[in-house]
């Protein structure tokens, strides 16, 4: 069904490209439509969606679709220059203040958390219930993790070129303590990690936790980490670590391909230089087949795979997983002394989902929704933001990076939409050297709404008003 709604998307695209339909026109019924093209009203209905995703169509309410003149394609944002010297990290409250804005029932275009629409809300509840009449079972520390747990993810792992044992895999609090836990064995306060610029907040957080230094290395917005700007930080520091998204990168949304992520292992395996692996979005892959980790070319037990399903199940239920390697018993020790274990019954719940199969075909339905919205969230900021403005093309996950044209400050921009209760996340955030201030980072995880398109056409606005200089006084 899905390779059919495309093509009947393709052809309805091309004849809208051919003029015979054209801008402001309706295009016909969805029964005239069913029948020309020998397919369900369904899968016509889909086509409509997936042209609307493109910005050829509109839909009006009790009115059908119209022909929308395609916005403008907008180029990719540039890679950014490498940063000199290692720097310690310090958080910025605008970070903490947008996770309290998001309580505040603002637009929702700053955090990268998916929309409840999007989440196999009851099946996880059906789990949850199931869990919770497992009795004792319930009731342990369950450390290192449920054996059920970590039994299905290996499975898993095992389908992504990583095959390893139950035993060893560590049940976290999320991905970011993986990535805390992975810290602490690898290094002391004061060492040197190099993270790819721009870097998702969460990282550069779990730096300053740890009480470290960074090295930005600069980041394509398809390719990934530059190789080139690793390198020369590798022959320059004494990196203790590297922190890399290989698939679909925080914020950018880049995705390495199998041969830049084998050279970025074996880059720091010959350097004796631990990688350690985000994977939280390599699940949600837009199109084709599921990107492998990095980890999947370590053959030096040199790569620390972190994930978790925040991004897939629920961001609620705090529960991700680490594969140690070598570095387990530091990573386990860390654990315990930190919190002792993960919450048993989140556990056995998601270890019930995946076995029934409940998983695999929620991805299916959630990787076609997050294209859809990120495809929209696109044309939308072709169509209403200034001239010269540049965005990602994202191959997976739900988030888009925008980068202003010169002299057009994302903080301010930042600023004015939070007065109007709209929350966007500012490229500041996503540096520790003031980088990035003419960026800015946009949630695509929500259906697309009458009051998602009014936000974005607003935050184009106003991002026309300060580039000329307009002063929100005015208004």
């Amino acid at each position: 069904m899905g390779m059919l709604y495309n093509q009947v998307a393709d052809q309805l695209q091309a004849l809208i490209l051919d003029g015979v339909y054209r801008e402001g026109e309706r295009v016909p019924g969805v029964r005239v439509l069913s029948r020309q093209f020998g397919v369900s009203i369904s899968t016509v209905l889909q086509a409509h969606q997936t042209l609307e995703a493109r910005g050829y169509l509109q839909a009006r309410e009790r009115s059908g679709y119209f022909v929308r003149r395609p916005a403008r394609d907008l180029p990719e944002p540039r890679m950014t220059e490498q940063r000199s010297r290692p720097v310690p990290v310090s958080a910025r409250e605008m970070t903490l203040d947008l996770c309290a804005d998001e309580q505040k029932r603002m637009v929702p275009l700053a955090t990268a958390i998916p929309h409840p629409d999007y989440l196999p809300v009851r099946q996880i509840q059906q789990s949850t219930l199931w869990a919770a009449r497992r009795g004792l079972e319930t009731l342990d520390y369950a450390f290192p993790g449920k054996e059920s747990f970590r039994r299905q993810i290996a499975q898993r792992m095992a389908t992504i070129g990583v095959p390893v044992a139950p035993d060893d895999v560590l049940a976290t609090n999320g991905a970011q303590e993986a990535i805390i836990l992975a810290l602490r064995a690898l290094t002391q306060p004061g060492d040197i990690v190099a993270v790819e610029s721009p870097s998702f907040p969460g990282i550069l957080q779990a730096l300053e936790v740890v009480g470290l230094r960074v090295i930005e290395i600069p980041t394509h917005p398809s390719d990934g980490i530059s190789l080139e700007g690793l390198q020369l930080a590798l022959e320059q520091w004494p990196l203790k670590a590297c922190v890399v998204v290989p698939n679909h990168s925080n914020p950018m949304g880049a995705r390495m391909s199998d041969e830049r992520k084998q050279q970025l292992v074996s880059m720091l395996a010959a350097a004796r230089v631990p990688l350690i692996e985000d994977d939280i979005y390599g699940d949600l892959f837009h199109t084709g087949e599921r990107p492998r980790p990095a980890k999947a070319f370590d053959q030096a037990d040199n790569v620390i795979y972190c994930s978790s399903f925040s991004k897939t199940i629920s961001p609620g239920l705090r529960l991700g997983w680490m594969i140690p390697g070598r570095h387990m018993a530091a990573a386990r020790q860390h654990k315990y002394f930190v919190n002792l274990a993960t919450s048993t019954i989140p556990q056995l719940a998601v270890a019930h989902f995946l076995e029934q199969g409940g998983y695999d075909r929620y991805l299916r339905s959630a990787r076609q929704h997050y294209k859809e919205s990120t495809d929209r969230l696109r044309s939308a900021i072709a169509r209403t933001f200034p001239e010269g403005t540049a965005v990602s093309r994202p191959q997976g996950g739900f988030v888009l990076w925008v980068q202003l044209p010169e002299g057009v400050s994302g903080t301010e921009v930042y600023q004015r939409a939070r007065r109007e209760n709209i929350n966007v996340a500012p490229g500041l955030m996503f540096s520790t050297a003031n980088k990035f201030d003419n960026c800015l980072r946009l949630n695509g995880g929500n259906p697309w709404t009458g009051r998602i398109e009014a936000a974005v056409d607003r935050l184009g606005a106003i991002a026309r008003e300060v580039q000329s200089g307009v002063s929100p006084d005015r208004f």
